[in-house]
């Protein structure tokens, strides 16, 4: 949702009892007689017109044969007027909610288009809070706060500042969203093992490449892979988590990246899906380049990363690497990207940070 318009709802609303009135104007009926052809009371007929009582599938049948109309007609006119009243009566609400709209990451969810773009101003507060319900998929702030405190229940947090809801919500909530609109088989443990074996193979490959024959391989494994825009104060590049008992979801975020990162944090969260399937009520909520907690699944899902993308058997030619040259003969090796190799060198403090980082590739991926 990104238009910046909106379809017109006046503050009004028009009770079927309008057109009665017109007709029955035009006829030169008062109301007792229009109560009298339709069998109903004065009193009945009166509450019908001010929309104090509802125009039922009866009084619709009564009207076609004294007022004329179809029966279709009066039970739409009715349904349109009570939707209004509902309408108008949820946006009262929803003014009052607005404060909920602080603990959310509005401007980020604009930016990522999934609420429309507009200044957060008082009068547009009520429309902001509705959308954000409809985003969440939940009622009201009270269900929203219900939903997402049970489910910080389960949050496995690598970093101590992950500690913003609304905005790790949000994230989570835009890859759900992702999830739902794909297909694919249920999980299958041995084919996602033979999917990262062909998907370690694409790392010496551009995303535009990549990304397709990613997503495919993942898909075919009955995982759920998601590419979501970046929510800066949820602290999170990436999550692990299971969606149903069938329904594994890996969610990396739309941060541009050096392809050393990326495909550590990708492996980082595969490694979660194949060794804490016993958990899955878990959310496994990693930054694994910026990890504060000493989490045994996180350093258990690190050291299967760094040991399937360069495997242990390599690890002593790793302490002599001093130039590009033998990285990338190494690289060529082992069938990965250099880039990698270093991130791994830096990482180990095997070479400082600022060394041969020309053999890395940076890429920023757009939302599909």
């Amino acid at each position: 949702m990104t238009k910046l318009s909106s379809p017109f709802t006046p503050d009004w609303v028009s009770p079927p009892g309008d057109t009665i009135l017109d007709i029955i104007e035009e006829r030169g009926w008062a109301q007792k007689e229009l109560a009298t052809r339709l069998g109903y009371s004065t009193k009945h007929v009166n509450q019908l017109i001010k929309g104090k009582v509802p125009l039922t599938e009866d009084a619709a049948i009564r009207l076609e044969r004294v007022l004329g109309s179809s029966v279709g007609f009066w039970l739409a006119r009715e349904a349109k007027y009570r939707e209004r009243c509902a309408r108008l009566e949820a946006a009262e609400r929803d003014a009052k909610w607005a404060a909920w709209l602080d603990e959310l990451p509005v401007k980020e969810l604009m930016a990522a288009g999934v609420i429309t773009k507009k200044r957060i101003v008082k009068k547009s507060k009520p429309e902001l809070v509705e959308q954000c319900l409809r985003f969440f998929g939940v009622a009201s702030p009270d269900e929203w706060r219900s939903h997402y405190g049970e489910m910080q229940c389960s949050f496995r947090r690598s970093r101590a500042d992950q500690s913003d809801i609304g905005s790790i919500s949000s994230w989570l909530r835009m890859g759900e969203q992702h999830a739902e609109k794909l297909d694919g088989p249920k999980y299958d443990r041995p084919q996602f093992t033979a999917a990262l074996e062909e998907i370690r193979k694409l790392t010496i490959f551009p995303p535009e490449k990549f990304e397709p024959l990613l997503r495919d391989h993942f898909r075919q494994a009955g995982v759920a892979f998601v590419l979501a825009p970046a929510i800066p104060r949820a602290h999170v590049s990436g999550v692990a988590r299971w969606l149903s008992p069938h329904r594994p979801l890996i969610q990396l975020s739309l941060y541009g990246k050096t392809n050393d990162k990326f495909w550590f944090s990708l492996f980082h969260e595969a490694a979660h899906i194949l060794l804490h399937a016993n958990d899955k009520k878990s959310v496994y909520l990693d930054d694994p380049n910026k990890a504060q907690i000493d989490s045994p699944e996180e350093h258990e899902a690190n050291e299967w990363a760094a040991n399937f993308l360069i495997p242990p058997e390599n690890n002593t030619h790793l302490l002599g690497l001093r130039s590009k040259a033998a990285v990338c003969c190494l690289a060529e090796k082992i069938g990965i990207h250099p880039g990698i190799i270093v991130g791994r060198l830096q990482h180990d403090e095997l070479i400082q940070p600022s060394w041969m980082n020309d053999l890395k590739v940076s890429f920023r991926f757009e939302e599909k």
